[in-house]
């Protein structure tokens, strides 16, 4: 097989897996228009057409869809095998992408992996903020974050975090002259900031949690965010109630510029897991993010 007709046949995999042009141009560093060409240019070579097109959207024929689980693959193993010869290196090299919450990126992963890419030049992380569960290995992630170790089959849950305080406060200029709420319901007669879900497009429900009796709440506002420090950034401007990590709005707390409510019913989560692929062949690489990341409560702070 020749580069060319392997770099096609990467790129239709990218296509089909992204289901859009675009995206995966982006993906592959090339333009929308070479990659469309490449396409068609495959398709002709092998006599049978792989991609549906349309103005909106790129579906894989039944070839197409046939193709894509016989390559993929196969083209992973290749990839996995070519990651692997790092370790032959003097050095640890190699890329690793890992999807999670704003929130883990700003205060668990970064603060531990900047001192890493330090010591080892050779390596490149790429973050990508997301608040979604991602299919790591659909979407081609070494590794995601989530709350909690509850992942999906054949994946590895490692902690990385202590367990996480969820918090409910407002600036003393939107609560003045307002009743503090006593209950989560009270929550339905106050301006809330909201973050809205990229699964299914939904607004988050607050969680809350007392004596064992835990219950969701859903709150109107004039803010919709898809980003926590945003919305921490709307309750300090006065724009209402803010659920956020408790460890984000506790300076604010302390200072005076928000006050806490509700805080009898606080929910804990699970602190933050990485996941990996369990049947994947850990890299170099990746394997050091793993063990810097690890979460070691007796460990000193870091």
């Amino acid at each position: 097989m020749t580069k060319e007709n392997l770099n096609d046949l990467q790129a239709f995999v990218a296509v089909a897996r992204e289901r859009s042009f675009t995206r995966a141009a982006a993906q592959l560093g090339v333009s929308r228009s070479a990659l469309s060409h490449a396409m068609l240019a495959l398709e002709a070579r092998l006599g049978v057409r792989l991609l549906t097109r349309t103005t909106r959207s790129v579906s894989t024929t039944e070839a197409g869809n046939r193709l894509l689980n016989v390559l993929a693959p196969r083209l992973s193993e290749i990839e996995q095998e070519l990651a692997s010869l790092n370790a032959m290196r003097d050095k640890p090299a190699g890329s690793v992408r890992i999807t999670a919450h704003d929130h883990a990126i700003a205060t668990v992963l970064w603060p531990r992996l900047a001192p890493l890419l330090k010591q080892y030049p050779d390596i490149q992380i790429e973050f990508s903020v997301d608040y979604a569960f991602t299919d790591i290995a659909a979407h081609r992630f070494d590794a995601g974050v989530r709350v909690g170790n509850r992942v999906d089959k054949d994946m590895i849950a490692v902690r990385i975090a202590p367990e996480l305080r969820m918090a409910v406060a407002g600036s003393p200029e939107y609560l003045a002259g307002r009743p503090l709420p006593i209950t989560p319901q009270d929550l339905t007669e106050h301006r809330c900031v909201n973050l809205r879900l990229p699964t299914h497009g939904g607004l988050y429900a607050w969680d809350f949690e007392k004596n064992g009796q835990a219950l969701n709440v859903r709150v109107d506002g004039q803010t919709v965010f898809n980003n926590t420090f945003l919305m921490l950034q709307a309750a300090l401007d006065g724009l209402g109630l803010a659920y956020v990590p408790f460890d984000l709005i506790q300076p604010h707390i302390d200072s005076g510029r928000l006050l806490p409510v509700l805080e009898d019913w606080w929910p804990r989560f699970p602190g933050y897991h990485l996941y990996y692929a369990s049947r994947r062949h850990i890299s170099p690489a990746l394997a050091l993010v793993i063990e810097a990341l690890r979460y070691r409560p007796d460990d000193a702070p870091r």
